[in-house]
């Protein structure tokens, strides 16, 4: 009784012990996934005001780009007007930006944006002797830093900052882009001036196209690509298919789309089949290079197949939706050929270790045995099993295997 008793203290204690550390653990964890959370919600924060201040950007920039088409348009003295002179050939003590009218300057200086506090009347005495320069200007009179100047400079090429004159390092000018843009967006370019065009005049094409793809019905999958390679040939005479489409709104683009998939995925694992089907190895390439090869056809095809098997419940549901041919997914159609094709690899690459291992100049004979006895498992599993063929290849391995074991045991 007293050793059990101790017993049951000592597992009470462990138990106890063990507890306290999950709730410990527990409450680590909920800070941690309190503080994820913060970090979420500022995260979503900061993309939002992100956004907002991309569509500022965005209206900032098309309001330039319709003065810039308004510029050019100007006569000469309203240019002259709306582009004065900044004066530095004399210091004013102060310096401001209204929207005011200047006072009428000097006869010789130009017009400046330059505002004279003080000088309230049409004509003033001469300025007052200028300010010390700073350390960074001496000896450059009647020179001084017009902060202005900058902010103006940056909020015209905040866009690229880089950017010293009005052409870009092609040489093309920055006027001529804005203009080629701002007929993009006004629609006047070729490139939409061709959709429109086929818009009106491919009208009743398109109509017939619509038609066809809405009453298609396929009875196996290889009709589905025949119709689908039709399809992509007369829409191929279209400028932009998507661009002219679109302007079609009873276009069945879900259906279409749908029934490109499917032919694209038969046509991905019809022609991996074939090549898998029709591997040779050659006794002149290299055996590490030949046994790499069919490894590395062996990883596409079960990569290929773990795809379409991870996706076919939900792939094969969007087909029958449209009517399309889903049949060839199951292990009963294509993916089990694929799957049976997979056996014509494994007596290749256990050949090719068997004619080295028989070779008087193979080394590491064990290795290589291995090798082949993991590559034909590899492949029992996942074509489910062996054909009569496969099975003299694997128990001629596995003789060459017992044998060279049995001359090993004598030694």
């Amino acid at each position: 009784m007293p050793q059990e008793d101790e017993n049951s203290e000592i597992m009470i204690t462990f138990l106890r012990k063990e507890l306290e550390a999950s709730l410990e653990k527990n409450a680590s964890l909920e800070k941690e996934n309190h503080e994820l959370r913060r970090e979420v919600s500022r995260l979503r924060d900061q993309i939002t005001s992100l956004k907002a201040y991309n569509h500022e950007r965005k209206t900032v920039l098309w309001k330039k780009f319709q003065n810039s088409m308004d510029t050019p348009e100007q006569s000469p003295a309203a240019k002259e007007k709306m582009s004065p002179k900044l004066d530095f050939t004399e210091e004013k003590p102060a310096t401001t930006l209204t929207n005011a009218p200047p006072p009428k300057p000097p006869p010789t200086p130009p017009a400046s944006f330059k505002e004279v506090k003080g000088n309230k009347g049409p004509s003033a005495p001469a300025p007052p002797p200028p300010p010390p320069p700073s350390k960074s200007l001496v000896g450059s009179k009647g020179v001084r830093r017009v902060p202005e100047v900058i902010e103006l400079y940056r909020s015209l090429t905040r866009k690229d900052p880089h950017m010293e004159n009005k052409a870009n390092p092609a040489g093309v000018h920055v006027f001529a882009l804005t203009k080629n843009m701002i007929g993009e967006i006004e629609n006047r370019s070729s490139y939409v001036l061709a959709i429109k065009s086929e818009v009106e005049t491919q009208a009743e094409f398109i109509n017939f196209l619509i038609g066809e793809v809405e009453s298609a019905t396929f009875k196996n999958i290889a009709d589905v690509e025949a119709f689908v390679n039709w399809l992509d040939r007369q829409l191929s005479s279209l400028v932009d298919e998507r661009a002219v489409l679109k302007h079609f709104p009873q276009w069945p683009e879900r259906k279409a789309d749908t029934l490109r998939e499917a032919a694209c995925n038969y046509r991905d694992l019809r022609n991996l089949k074939s090549e898998v089907s029709s591997f040779e190895d050659s006794m002149k390439e290299p055996l590490i290079l030949a046994l790499r090869r069919i490894e590395a056809l062996q990883d596409r095809l079960e990569r290929s197949l773990s795809s379409t098997e991870r996706t076919r419940d939900i792939t094969s549901k969007k087909y029958r939706d449209f009517q399309i041919p889903w049949e060839w997914m199951l292990d009963t159609g294509l993916i089990g050929q694929l799957k049976v094709s997979s056996l014509r690899l494994a007596k290749e690459f256990m050949k090719r270790i068997i004619k080295e291992v028989q070779s008087s100049e193979c080394s590491r004979v064990e290795n290589l045995l291995l090798q082949g006895v993991r590559f034909a498992f590899r492949v029992h599993q996942f074509a489910g099993g062996f054909d009569s063929e496969t099975i003299i290849s694997f128990e001629e391995l596995k003789k060459i295997g017992t044998d060279i074991k049995r001359q090993t045991n004598k030694q």
